[in-house]
């Protein structure tokens, strides 16, 4: 464009030349400065071992600078391809042997294993007319479990007594329906029902009796693999929530001192974890999940049933995740349910579905939303018959939103657990 100007106007060619000439050595200059380091920029990827599915799990790039100046740094890490992410940059300014750490974060929403592949990084310097690329390998392939995030965030507020402060309500005990642990002095806050009168005329102070849960209950999660879990929500399905509770309700179980066991059923296959109250037993528990997947036909009901027959030897707390969406579908399992319900505590446990709700709140202002709006009404009314039909033929419901699922399942447990229904 300068040699343009040149041609037409003579008087401008001595500085057309003139700035073709600099950038020329500009370029020679950021050529030479760039390249001349033979390892400029080091990186690496620091990732856990496993990946939580459904949650946000941090990923970090360290990277450090060996150039003589302060380089701009672009990096490009090859995220797999589950993600879909096609724009991933992270950019930081680097001086002479600086080190940084750059975090972002990932969240899967399906179970597996993935793919991360090489780091690329691209340097330039404050003139800015080319860049440096460096590729550096750091192939690995980590596996994404169901959420052990979620898992130890509900044991760590397990321990410490803070469930409350999630959400898990605090449960008052109905008589005393758990073992007796010893008499103690009483202090402020104990109940005055527990009293022990003689113990108290013996020693001259205020005594009580304390109690403490029965243990080595057996609690079962039963995951439905059929169809109806297949149903999407958020980026997880039905299916991936199940799993991620089972593993919360699981551990808790466990430090409750009960006995966690795990059976999946579909329309063929089952996978049966026996119940143990041992706390490495959640590793077996966690492993079992992790292959999990659904299929597009209806589950086997009568194979349920069968199974609970042969692999459980006691009255069992039954936390059955599956989802009915109408009525009618219902009642072809109801038999099924009701033999279950005669042998252990059955809790039956069915997804509200969200848009449903939003549209029953939506105001209408046409004819068409108002037909969408009734047909929605519908939906959810048949949701609320379910829980009624079943209730009313003594089987426990949760009936809940995905979101909620894991708080409102360890609500149901520590629920049945107070009442000494199991």
């Amino acid at each position: 464009m300068l040699f343009l100007f040149g041609y037409f106007y003579p008087a401008l060619f001595p500085i057309a030349q003139l700035t073709v000439l600099g950038a020329g050595i500009f370029l020679i200059v950021d050529t030479l400065i760039l390249f001349r380091i033979r390892e400029p920029i080091k990186a690496n990827r620091s990732i856990g071992n496993r990946l939580s599915n459904g949650d946000d799990n941090p990923v970090w790039i360290n990277v450090q600078s060996f150039y003589p100046f302060k380089v701009l740094v672009q990096i490009i890490d090859e995220i797999p391809h589950q993600f879909q992410v096609r724009d991933f940059k992270l950019q930081v300014s680097l001086s002479n042997r600086e080190n940084k750490s750059l975090k972002y974060e990932l969240r899967p929403t399906e179970r597996g294993e993935y793919y991360f592949g090489a780091i690329h990084i691209y340097a330039e310097s404050t003139i800015g007319f080319i860049q440096r690329r460096t590729k550096i390998e750091q192939e690995v392939t980590v596996p994404v479990y169901p959420s052990f995030i979620q898992m130890q965030k509900f044991e760590m507020y397990a321990i410490s007594n803070r469930l409350s402060d999630i959400g898990v309500k605090k449960i008052r005990r109905l008589g005393h329906t758990m073992e007796f642990d010893q008499i103690k002095e009483y202090v402020q806050g104990d109940d005055v029902r527990s009293i022990n009168w003689k113990a108290t005329a013996r020693s001259q102070n205020l005594m009580v009796n304390q109690y403490q849960d029965e243990k080595s209950q057996q609690v079962i999660n039963v995951i439905d693999m059929g169809r109806v879990m297949k149903m999407p929500f958020d980026g997880l399905t039905l299916l991936d929530y199940a799993i991620n509770t089972s593993l919360v309700i699981s551990n808790i179980a466990l430090l409750k001192d009960d006995k966690a066991g795990l059976i999946t059923f579909g329309n063929k296959n089952s996978i049966i974890v026996k119940p143990e109250k041992r706390r490495p037993h959640i590793r077996k528990i966690q492993e079992a999940l992790y292959n999990l997947e659904t299929n597009f036909l209806e589950s086997d009901f009568e194979r349920l049933v069968l199974n609970l027959k042969l692999h459980l030897n006691q009255r069992s707390l039954i936390l059955l995740y599956t989802n009915f969406e109408t009525f009618s579908a219902m009642e072809r399992q109801l038999p099924y349910l009701q033999r279950v319900a005669k042998d252990h505590l059955l809790v039956t446990i069915f997804f509200e579905n969200t848009e449903v709700g939003k549209l029953i709140e939506k105001d209408s202002s046409t004819i068409g939303d108002i037909y969408t709006k009734t047909i929605a009404e519908k939906f959810y009314y048949e949701k609320k018959q379910i829980v009624k039909a079943l209730n009313q033929r003594g089987i426990h419901t949760i009936f809940t939103p995905p979101k909620e699922l894991s708080v409102n399942a360890i609500n149901k447990y520590l629920e049945l657990k107070a009442r000494g229904l199991i």
